[in-house]
């Protein structure tokens, strides 16, 4: 610590002198004296730590907060160097790119200097004094030759080659922290501020290093003003949702030690009596924090803690930085530093019971801009990523026995929702609390007559193209066996969805949803073809340019692979949260988790049981779930590197773009199940009363 100290006062000591001094080509010292203020900036907030704590006023705090942030705030994005258009349209398109990301890696500095991680910060001052250097010694070579100041610029392979080296070397460093604050309880910065804060002084938001936008302070205020009796409702209703997930799944509890939290900054009262209700069940808390840097990536999909976005399109700009270096040697790298970080920590891996989620909603859907500027695989990168995700979910399993943990989500809204935001609160609460036992019988008998059903069709209207047949899995024994499992409210909250794995063979045809947002991003006529259960074409209609339509659906939908299976189709049966979102107009706000309960849902990815398939699971009627895998899965047991993918993304069809639903049987029988967008089968007509009441 004493060497890191010492390295960290150097390095300032050096920043100081580059702000100061102009000893690089003109057009670059903007850049270099504006980085160099941000990071000095950044240092101080480091330095003040501790007093910040005791003495700071709450204005004092915005402020600060304020100025870490600004730059990349509304229309100051535009003219940021982080911003790749920007830097691009100064230094060159090579150039721009490579500055662009070392700007952005420096400004993931802030967090890190509130946790006084000095070597976080000390690897990424070193970085910037050693590009700098590249560029004053180019300078000064220039001016000894005489040389017209324009070529006094380093050669831009040169720049890469040192960015890259920190990425590689540096690896094994972040994944090692990564890991460990993931499954050990000792990484405890959250956790204090969870427990010691006095949470009614709301000084306390600005103690993670997160920004802090309004309607976090917002969020925090409104908890605050609940009474206990509401918070208990809504942490125990989360915490026992994970309970009921191992107990269904005949998982032994008892054998765990830690749970790890995500949430995003304000929900701390809930946070902390769920923390609670954990250490009731033997389970100590660990609370990462939802990273964005070249190392840890978390752009649309946010685990861990987090504050409010300070911009989207800035995250979304350099979602695919790491284009700039992605080769094979870095994959290995990568994948060795990840096993070496598990194996350091084996134990209190082996004693992870998994993730416990509050997800939010309600922030302003984001549409992101498509720049040509930003970074971007090839197509020899998109194989290396998707590969490197496979096999990095490989090497977590082998530690974290998927068939061993659980988890559970629930989702809140945000005080972004709108004018509203009190009454949907509520009316979240109670979709969150709705009865399960009667969804759990009605849907009991809609996988009575699944369990009938050879393929099941499934038919679009006003405007939604869906045709699509869907395989089911053969049953063996019927009285004991069941192809959809019957979820009610425990890992997913809140209730309402029947769902099974597909058989891929002969499931064919399109879907087709008019507007629909997964994992943040909004999407227009997305639309997806399937032969033998597997994507074929796709396309949308946010763009002008079909390329980019496709490129877009590719990175974020399809995570890079050339194709991807159905692993799972679902019908969603809450018709109260599809009326609710009526009601209040929210629809493209929720997230998945409550919309894929508001009408049926395909998954593009991974089965719902991915990596868990051995685990053995019961309706409530006793009947055993046995349809689990498919023609891809099943693959874990000859080729396991081709059996996963890492990702599962869930798409739903509103109840109004809903034509039928209708299985068929072996001998032709119809049992129809929905029509024009209403439960017509037997014993399901309690689920349209929603309908009618709203």
């Amino acid at each position: 610590m004493e060497i890191l100290r010492e390295r960290y006062e150097l390095s300032c000591g050096r920043i100081r002198e580059i702000e100061a001094e102009q000893e690089v080509a003109a057009q670059y010292r903007d850049y270099f004296k504006k980085v160099a203020a941000f990071i000095l900036l950044v240092a101080r907030s480091c330095d003040d730590r501790d007093n910040r704590k005791k003495v700071t006023g709450l204005e004092a705090l915005r402020e600060e907060n304020r100025m870490l942030y600004e730059d990349i705030l509304g229309d100051n994005y535009a003219v940021s160097y982080a911003n790749p258009t920007y830097a691009c349209g100064k230094f060159g398109l090579d150039m721009g790119r490579l500055l662009a990301f070392l700007y952005t890696e420096i400004r993931a500095m802030i967090p890190y200097a509130f946790e006084q991680r000095y070597e976080d910060l000390v690897i990424r001052m070193e970085l910037f004094v050693e590009i700098y250097n590249a560029f004053a010694y180019t300078q000064s070579e220039a001016e000894l030759l005489t040389l017209p100041e324009k070529a006094a610029v380093p050669n831009t392979n040169d720049i890469r080659d040192t960015l890259y080296w920190f990425v590689s070397d540096y690896s094994e460093t972040a994944a090692s922290y990564r890991v460990r604050s993931l499954v050990d309880a000792d990484c405890d910065f959250a956790v204090r501020i969870v427990e010691d804060s006095d949470l009614d002084d709301l000084r306390y938001l600005y103690q993670y290093g997160e920004y802090v936008s309004p309607d976090v302070e917002k969020m925090a205020q409104y908890l605050n003003s609940l009474p206990d009796e509401r918070i208990r409702l809504m942490a125990d209703t989360y915490t026992e949702g994970y309970r009921m997930g191992f107990e269904k799944a005949h998982v032994d509890l008892g054998k765990k030690k830690t749970v790890d939290l995500h949430y995003m900054l304000g929900f701390e009262r809930v946070v902390r009596a769920a923390v609670a209700n954990f250490a009731r069940m033997g389970l100590k808390p660990t609370i990462c924090r939802c990273e964005n840097n070249i190392f840890a990536k978390s752009v649309v999909r946010k685990r861990g803690y987090f504050g409010a976005d300070a911009n989207r399109q800035f995250l979304y700009d350099h979602k695919d930085d790491i284009a700039l270096f992605l080769d094979k040697k870095l994959v290995n790298r990568k994948l060795e530093v990840l096993k070496n970080a598990y194996e350091a920590v084996k134990e209190q891996a082996a004693v992870y019971a998994g993730p416990a989620v509050i997800e939010v909603f309600g922030e302003l859907p984001f549409a992101p801009e498509s720049k040509d500027e930003a970074c971007s695989l090839d197509a020899e990168q998109q194989k290396m990523s998707a590969e490197l995700k496979g096999a990095s979910q490989n090497i977590v399993s082998s530690y974290i026995n998927e068939e061993e943990r659980s988890f559970t989500i629930i989702a809140f809204p945000v005080p972004g929702i709108g004018e509203r935001f009190v009454e949907i609160f509520d009316e979240t609460i109670r979709l969150n609390t709705l009865d399960y036992k009667t969804y759990e019988r009605i849907q009991a008998t809609i996988i009575d007559t699944l369990n009938k059903a050879a393929y099941v069709e499934v038919k679009g209207m006003n405007g939604n193209r869906t045709d699509l047949r869907v395989m089911l899995y053969p049953l063996s024994d019927p009285g004991k066996e069941s192809i959809f499992e019957n979820c009610v409210a425990d890992v997913n909250i809140p209730v309402g969805e029947v769902f099974t794995s597909p058989v891929l063979e002969g499931t064919n045809g399109r879907l087709h949803v008019r507007r629909v947002f997964l994992n943040e991003l909004e999407y227009h006529d997305l639309e997806i073809g399937f032969k033998d259960g597997m994507t074929t074409d796709y396309t949308c209609a946010n763009f002008d340019s079909e390329e980019k339509n496709k490129a877009y659906i590719k990175a974020n939908v399809l995570y890079h692979y050339d194709s991807l299976p159905i692993g799972e189709f679902a019908i969603g049966t809450n018709t109260t949260a599809y009326m609710t979102a009526k009601k209040y107009d929210i629809a493209n706000l929720f997230p998945i988790l409550i919309a894929e309960k508001t009408g049926p849902h395909f998954a593009v990815g991974d089965t719902c049981y991915s990596r868990s398939e051995e685990v053995r699971i019961y309706n409530e009627d006793g009947r055993e779930v046995v349809a689990k895998d498919n023609a891809v899965s099943i693959l874990r047991k000859t080729d396991p590197s081709k059996a996963y993918f890492a990702c599962h993304t869930d798409i739903t069809i509103p109840y109004d773009e809903l034509g039928s639903i209708i299985a068929y049987g072996k001998d032709g029988a119809a049992y129809p199940i929905i029509e024009k967008g209403r439960f017509v089968l037997a014993g399901t007509e309690e689920l349209n009363e929603p309908f009618e009441i709203c």
